[in-house]
């Protein structure tokens, strides 16, 4: 009889990773799935990595509240401060989910969080549109399953 290793080796490297940052910027982009459009609701830290991605019908208050609750139950930890563009629908259901987290809304803050959709732009492209509302979903959750950070200029070494 095989002990099961996997289990086990998944918590560990849980155990192992690094903690999200406190900073969270949230976005969302439109996506036509079988001629109807659905939103693709993204939330990246400001080191570049992907929280949390939910894909759903509606950009309303209630839409923005359950995304919040995926992500505080996903995370165990409140941010210290959201970044959003200027949709409403955050400052609303951030007052009820959120009090006291501080909320930016300047122009350009949230460019982190608008350049993580390229690769499902990219893919959304290449394929002619996604087939359904789970199949964008598990797209994109595999896209911040096999993200890979880019270097910062501080630490990057000179190619000459």
């Amino acid at each position: 009889m095989v002990p099961q290793v996997r289990p086990n080796y998944a918590n560990g490297l849980r155990r192992w990773s690094l903690r999200p940052g406190d900073q969270w910027h949230l976005d969302e982009v439109f996506l036509k799935i079988n001629g109807r459009l659905h939103y693709l609701w993204r939330a990246v830290d400001q080191d570049g990595d992907v929280l949390d991605i939910l894909v759903q019908r509606h950009r309303d208050k209630k839409a923005a509240k359950r995304f919040f609750r995926k992500l505080l139950k996903g995370l165990r930890y409140v941010p210290r401060v959201i970044i959003t563009d200027k949709l409403r629908t955050y400052r609303a259901a951030r007052a009820e989910a959120l009090p006291s987290v501080e909320h930016c809304q300047d122009n350009w803050r949230n460019n982190r969080a608008e350049n993580s959709h390229q690769p499902t732009r990219l893919r959304e492209r290449v394929m002619r549109r996604f087939k359904s509302a789970g199949h964008a979903q598990r797209f994109s959750l595999s896209l911040r399953d096999h993200h890979i950070p880019l270097q910062s200029r501080e630490t990057s070494v000179p190619i000459w």
